[in-house]
């Protein structure tokens, strides 16, 4: 490892590396689906593949399963990467080096928000729409702002990380080293602690956990757990 790069911890790439890789794929799928069914707004001259919108699916709900778990890590061990009780005036110091930190924050932060509302409108629209030629429901073309949203978040998040570290902390996320007390076999033995705590805990105790979470982290896990309950009702 190069002494100027940055150390990430593990976990953090793990999670980071896999909800990255399934949301990529899922917005070039989410692309050639809308290529190869709809199109109004231009087209490239991509093969026509009908069971491009199942494989599409496929990459949302790996990335809706991964999700939750990155959301907890970054709004709890990732915290200082994301906006901060003080970043509004921190947004006065035009041009300083906090000024690019606090901007990288809300970048971050954004992304989460249009990951959620892009896997949220997935869910709620049904994978019969668009083989019938049914282009014109509301959560369609929720979903289609939501792929354009995440595009510009994906190049905001990675060229603000750029700016304010340059290619050394772009290589970081991709570096498969690790410390000895970040290795994944205490990955096991950390959540069997997490999990006999939270069985020891008291109703008061898991309420108050509730109350001292973000709001913005409750509001993600809830729309993501909403997200798996609503369909079940159509």
């Amino acid at each position: 490892m190069k002494p100027s790069q940055p150390y990430q911890p593990f976990l953090l790439r793990t999670l980071h590396g896999l909800t990255g890789l399934f949301l990529i794929c899922a917005v070039l799928t989410a692309f050639w689906t809308y290529n190869t069914y709809d199109g109004r707004w231009g087209k490239i001259p991509l093969p026509d593949y009908r069971e491009i919108e199942g494989i599409h699916g496929t990459f949302g709900l790996w990335t809706l399963l991964i999700f939750p778990a990155f959301v907890v890590y970054a709004f709890h061990r990732g915290q200082r990467r994301l906006v901060q009780p003080d970043s509004f005036p921190q947004l006065s110091k035009v041009g300083k080096p906090i000024w690019w930190y606090t901007l990288n924050r809300f970048t971050n932060t954004f992304t989460l928000i249009a990951l959620t509302f892009a896997l949220f409108s997935g869910k709620m629209m049904s994978e019969k729409w668009l083989p019938r030629g049914e282009l014109n429901h509301a959560w369609y073309y929720a979903h289609l702002i939501s792929w354009v949203i995440v595009v510009v978040a994906i190049a905001l998040h990675l060229l603000m990380n750029a700016k304010v570290g340059g290619v050394p902390l772009l290589l970081s996320m991709l570096n498969w080293r690790f410390r000895e007390q970040d290795s994944p076999k205490l990955w096991s033995t950390h959540l069997s602690s997490w999990w006999s705590n939270l069985r020891q805990s008291s109703g008061t105790a898991w309420f108050q956990a509730v109350q001292a979470m973000p709001v913005l982290e409750l509001a993600i896990l809830v729309s993501i757990t909403a997200a798996w309950i609503i369909p079940l009702f159509k």
